[in-house]
């Protein structure tokens, strides 16, 4: 079957490890020092990796590959405690997992008896209401499999828009303080004039819909690129025109925005790559951006 899948760039891998315990499935492991999917059985593609790989090697593709098995991710889980297990059903839940969440809960209770620890402290950590006591089949049951895969940001949610403040004078309009085209970053040419000793913003695509002030704040006096780390191919691409940009067109500092949810975090991951193969040093920034559009962290990297 077709399934959204890891994938491992080896040459990019630096053999940190990073990843390897953020994959509670026990999927990847380090054969010959580089992390290695090693069964397709476990992987659920659903990428709780892919922020914690410093520079970008892991990515999400969609391939023919063996079904993931609930059954057998838990088999491998298992002996590493119950916080392992109560990490994973919580990813699972958080990407509305349901039926995966279920076949978990439901064969932990079978086999409660051979377990090290106790089930219910596990559905007591997993139950987002705390006074109820999840027996079997919990959390939504008999609600369809949804599969989506992919970052965790993949999560369905509603702000309801609680705090926006009306707008009661539909003639009043802000201007864009965009000042080139192309933006996205397979699309320009690192060569345009209007990239010479610039300030460089460059974003993640969701930043901008998630930012009411995206374009006085933090775009205006700005040169622009875009990409998105989880759903882009080919961004050695991006990292040849960023290190062109560095050095040809002698940025002067790149502010790099992304999204708070972990699989955004190649794109400043991509930065640094860059800035590793550039002659000229540069300041980079770092902005962290919430789903509802507050700013969670600037820094200086």
């Amino acid at each position: 079957m077709k399934r959204e899948i890891v994938k491992i760039d080896r040459e990019l891998c630096n053999g940190c490890e990073e990843c390897i315990p953020n994959c509670h499935e026990g999927a990847l492991q380090m054969i010959d020092g580089k992390a290695t999917l090693v069964s397709d059985l476990l992987c659920d593609g659903l990428g709780a990796c892919l922020g914690h790989c410093p520079v970008g090697a892991i990515t999400i593709e969609t391939r023919e590959a063996e079904p993931y098995s609930e059954i057998a991710a838990l088999k491998e889980m298992i002996p590493n405690g119950k916080n392992t297990v109560i990490a994973h059903l919580k990813h699972l839940q958080d990407h509305n997992e349901t039926e995966y969440l279920t076949q978990g809960i439901n064969y932990l209770l079978e086999n409660n008896d051979s377990l090290s620890f106790e089930v219910q402290e596990v559905i007591d950590a997993i139950s987002e209401k705390k006074e109820e006591t999840i027996k079997v089949k919990p959390i939504m049951d008999n609600q369809g499999h949804n599969h989506g895969g992919g970052c965790p940001g993949s999560k369905a949610m509603s702000f309801a828009a609680a705090g926006a403040v009306p707008v009661t004078d539909t003639n009043i309009k802000q201007p864009s303080t965009l000042e080139q085209w192309p933006v996205q970053m397979h699309l320009i040419n690192p060569n345009a004039p209007y990239f010479k000793k610039s300030d460089m913003l460059l974003a993640a695509d969701c930043v901008a819909f998630s930012l009411g002030d995206f374009h006085q704040t933090w775009l205006k006096g700005k040169t622009i690129g875009i990409a998105c780390p989880k759903l882009d191919s080919n961004m050695e691409v991006y990292v040849e025109k960023l290190v062109h940009l560095i050095n040809i067109a002698e940025l002067n500092t790149i502010t790099v925005m992304k999204m708070q949810v972990p699989c955004c975090g190649g794109i400043l991951q991509m930065a640094k790559l860059a800035m590793q193969k550039a002659d000229r040093n540069i300041p980079v920034k770092s902005v962290t951006v919430g789903i509802q559009g507050e700013i969670l962290e600037e820094e200086w990297v």
